[in-house]
C-alpha cells in the first residue's frame, strides 16, 4: 500500500460547471482512494471503486450517489494515481467535480512527483477467466427513461455500433488495445496499445507518449453542451476541438492519433475503481466509461473470474 507523504493541493475549474474546483490528496493509512466532500456538512467518504459508480452518462465517470454526495470526472486523476502508484489516498474536494486542468492526467501526474517516499506494489487482481461487456447489452438493459437521457445528454454524440469491451487473462500486467472508430475524417478509425507492468519503463513511456493526450469533442456542440449544464470549463487549452466538418481541429493536436490515446488514460482510471492493479488484456473496441465499468462488473460477479494476490 503506498500514498502520499504530504498533502498535495490541485485546483482548476470543473469541465461540466466550469465553476471552481479545489482538492487536497492527503496521505491515508487506509487502502483504496476515497473522496470527501468538504462542501457537504457531515459528508461520508466516497469510495472510488466500479461498485460505487453511479452515473456515465455525461461522458465521464462519477462515483457516489449522483442526487447526493458524489464526484465526478475522476478517470484522469484516477489514471495519474494508478501510474503513480498510489493506491491509498482521501482526496477533499469542495464541489462534485475534479478540476479538468489541461484535459489529460500529465498534470495529476506531475503533482504528484517527489510525494511519495517509499513505494510498494499494489494489490494484483489476476484475471483468470474471459469476460465482455458488448453496447447492445447496456442499451437493452437499460430503463427507457435512461435511454432517453442518454441520447439527449449524448445528442448527436449518440452512435449505434457494436462497440465491445472484454477482459482476458494476461500474465504481463495490464495491456490494453484501444480502437476508435468515427465518421470524423480527422479521427476516423485509430488504434493504440499499451502496457504498464509496474516497471519504471512502462510509466515513463506512459507519461511521455499517452498521458497528455486531451478529452475532445465537436466545437458545433459546445453550445447545446453549455445549455444542458456540460462543457462550460472546456477551452482551448484542454479540450480538443473538432471543426463542424469533423475533418480538421480548431487547437493543435499533440499527436495524430491524440483521440484514441486519450482513450488509454480513460480505460486505466476506470481499470484502478478494481481496487488493484489488473493483470488482463484490456479490449476496447468502440468503448465507454459504462462498458469499462460493466466489465469490471462481471468480472467481479464471480469469484473463479480472478485471483487476488497481497503483495
Amino acid at each position: 500500500m503506498t500514498s502520499v507523504n504530504k498533502k498535495i493541493k490541485i485546483s482548476g475549474v470543473g469541465i461540466h460547471s466550469g465553476l471552481p474546483a479545489n482538492m487536497v490528496v492527503k496521505p491515508s493509512k487506509k487502502p483504496g482512494i476515497f473522496f470527501q466532500r468538504t462542501d457537504i456538512k457531515c459528508s461520508d467518504l466516497i469510495a472510488a471503486r466500479y461498485d460505487n459508480v453511479g452515473e456515465t452518462l455525461m461522458r465521464n465517470t462519477t462515483i457516489g450517489d449522483k442526487n447526493g454526495a458524489h464526484v465526478q470526472t475522476i478517470e484522469h486523476l484516477m489514471a495519474a494515481l494508478f501510474v503513480s502508484g498510489i493506491d491509498s489516498a482521501v482526496i477533499d474536494i469542495d464541489g462534485p467535480e475534479t478540476p479538468i486542468l489541461d484535459g489529460s492526467a500529465y498534470e495529476f501526474i506531475n503533482a504528484f512527483n517527489g510525494a511519495i517516499k517509499t513505494k510498494t506494489p499494489m494489490k494484483k487482481i489476476i484475471v483468470k477467466k474471459t469476460v465482455i461487456a458488448h453496447r447492445n447489452e447496456l442499451v437493452k438493459t437499460m430503463p427507457f427513461w435512461k435511454k432517453l437521457k442518454t441520447m439527449i445528454l449524448n445528442h448527436t454524440i449518440w452512435r449505434k455500433g457494436n462497440g465491445y469491451v472484454k477482459l482476458s487473462p494476461n500474465d504481463n500486467g495490464l495491456l490494453i488495445d484501444a480502437t476508435l472508430v468515427y465518421k470524423d475524417k480527422i479521427i476516423g478509425t485509430q488504434s493504440y496499445s499499451c502496457l504498464l507492468d509496474g516497471t519504471k519503463k512502462s510509466v515513463d513511456k506512459f507519461i511521455k507518449d499517452i498521458s497528455k493526450s486531451r478529452t475532445f469533442g465537436k466545437y458545433s456542440e459546445w453550445e447545446w453542451l453549455k445549455a444542458h449544464g456540460m462543457g462550460r470549463g472546456a477551452n482551448e487549452n484542454n479540450v480538443i476541438a473538432l471543426n463542424d466538418n469533423g475533418d480538421g481541429t480548431l487547437n493543435k493536436l499533440y499527436y495524430k492519433d491524440e483521440f484514441v490515446r486519450h482513450k488509454i488514460i480513460d480505460a486505466v482510471g476506470d481499470m484502478f475503481t478494481s481496487g488493484g492493479f489488473i493483470y488482463g488484456h484490456l479490449e476496447s473496441c468502440k468503448g465507454s466509461h459504462a462498458l469499462n465499468n460493466l466489465v469490471l462488473r462481471k468480472l467481479f460477479s464471480d469469484k473463479s473470474n480472478y485471483e487476488i494476490i497481497e503483495e
